[in-house]
């Protein structure tokens, strides 16, 4: 028992957890496999209904391994849906390192759309601006990201390379399709909380232009497992301006929710393009 709990706290645990989820995932949706998977981020649940054709949704806790989100704005379910001729698995919402989850835990999700034959993991998520030339109601691509969660989903000696974590082969084909987007770096923290001021200004100091809780970890997990990332992050607040005006968590939320639909034909368009 002791070996068994071990095992499931190192990468191949994971994966094999992961093997498990999958499984279930395409009998469940009897897919074949996927060709794509996505991971919805805070108020995107609604892009799903631009996305693509309804296929199966289901909760994603019916599955082995996974959790239902506590945070606000994240779905605990899990749709199989038709983008083109694209097969695709999206997740409605995705669990935080702040809800008292590990890092294994929180990739799940990806670990398991990759292990279910996708070969493209988009990560989406809502993030605070640190530049005055991004906006909220804002997408950015993400074009690098820096970790400061000071974890990782990988154990043992997985030295993966992350000099292209985030595919330009994919970014080229966002531009394609959108040619106004901007590119930005994500720098992912823990959380709950938000940046005292002078975190703020060491983030900026560092080339960070967007700050979030998620799509970092998620990400080393899916190129470690060979995919391919493309991350979009919607601006849903202006996180240098909280120095002169308090946080409203309710209203950043409210500006991604209302955006979610155009989001979905975003990501409609890219995916169809790749």
């Amino acid at each position: 028992m002791m070996e068994r709990e071990q095992r499931a706290r190192t990468t191949g645990g994971a994966k094999e957890l992961a093997a498990g989820a999958a499984h279930e995932l395409l009998s469940r949706t009897g897919a074949d496999s996927f060709d794509a998977l996505v991971v919805l981020g805070s108020g995107w649940a609604g892009a799903v209904d631009t996305l693509g054709s309804h296929d199966i949704e289901f909760d994603a806790t019916e599955l082995p391994g996974f959790h239902a989100p506590t945070a606000e704005g994240h779905s605990s379910r899990v749709r199989s849906m038709w983008v083109g001729e694209k097969r695709v698995v999206v997740f409605m919402g995705r669990i935080h390192l702040y809800e008292g989850y590990g890092p294994l835990e929180v990739t799940h999700a990806v670990r398991t759309g990759l292990a279910a034959g996708a070969t493209i993991a988009v990560l989406t998520g809502s993030a605070g601006s640190l530049r005055t030339d991004f906006s909220p109601g804002q997408p950015v691509v993400v074009r690098d990201h820096i970790n400061l969660t000071a974890r990782s989903p990988l154990t043992g000696s997985s030295f993966v390379d992350l000099s292209d974590a985030y595919s330009a082969r994919l970014r080229r084909a966002v531009n394609e399709v959108d040619v106004t987007l901007a590119e930005g770096v994500y720098v992912s923290t823990i959380g709950p909380q938000m940046q005292t001021p002078s975190e703020l200004k060491v983030l900026r100091q560092a080339g960070a232009d967007l700050v979030g809780r998620s799509i970092a970890l998620e990400t080393i997990a899916a190129v470690e497992m060979g995919a391919e990332v493309l991350g979009l992050a919607m601006i849903s607040n202006d996180a240098v301006g909280t120095l002169f005006e308090p946080f409203e968590a309710e209203r950043a939320l409210e500006v991604v929710t209302q955006r979610s639909r155009r989001l979905g034909e975003l990501l409609n368009r890219v995916i169809t393009h790749i």
